[in-house]
């Protein structure tokens, strides 16, 4: 029997072609995923870099204003450090007193988590494909016995011949299932260990603003004791 791709997909019952379109949807999605998300993650980090050089003579002079004109900056509109380091700046550029430190330090630890869900964003149709996809495979493994045996009734006997086509269209189920998901499991993970790193780089940030802030505010307390 001709067990070519073409001549399976003939054979294949209608269950079990939807079953294989699902699974085909499900790594085309992961792939859209994986593709804007590394675009995403890598002009991010290359803007947030950009961005600690660029910020960081305005805040050594104290010049709040001059910062927050850099971080408002469409060069570094993706930065995640620019979302957390305006927040605290236009809160402490209200009040520079010890009310306005303490809302600084709200501010970034507010945004902090919200700018992670936005850099989580399409992470949980990878996870659910992983966790998802050799289940929906093994369907089309189970609509392909079904097929085999529908056959071996219609043939009215066990020939191998026969019932070849519903088995290969079973095991063929099966084998896109696992790998699709081994597929987005492979690039949740990938994407999980750049969070992390991200996320290190957002609490060095926050720390460092808060640093910045506390010693700011004391170089104004004494200029004001003069």
């Amino acid at each position: 029997m001709n067990l070519t791709p073409q001549h399976l997909w003939i054979s294949m019952g209608g269950p079990a072609k939807a079953v294989f379109l699902v699974l085909i949807l499900m790594l085309f999605a992961c792939v859209y995923v994986a593709i804007e998300r590394v675009i995403l993650y890598t002009r991010a980090r290359a803007q947030s870099r950009a961005l600690g050089e660029a910020v960081s003579g305005p805040l050594s002079q104290g010049n709040i204003e001059a910062a927050l004109k850099v971080v408002k900056n469409e060069a570094y509109k993706l930065s995640y450090l620019g979302v957390i380091i305006r927040a605290g700046l236009e809160e402490y550029a209200k009040e520079p007193s010890e009310h306005g430190l303490r809302a600084l330090k709200r501010a970034v630890e507010i945004k902090s988590p919200v700018e992670v869900a936005n850099l989580r964003t399409g992470m949980n149709i990878l996870a659910t494909t992983g966790s998802t996809a050799p289940f929906v495979g093994l369907v089309g493994t189970i609509f392909g016995i079904i097929n085999a045996f529908a056959v071996m009734a219609t043939a009215g006997g066990g020939d191998l011949t026969a019932i070849s086509g519903g088995i290969s269209e079973a095991l063929v189920s099966t084998a896109v299932g696992i790998t699709v998901a081994i597929v987005a499991i492979w690039i949740y993970n990938a994407f999980n260990a750049i969070l992390d790193d991200i996320q290190k780089d957002m609490l060095t940030a926050m720390q460092e603003i808060d640093d910045w802030g506390e010693k700011d505010l004391h170089k104004r307390q004494q200029l004001a004791a003069k």
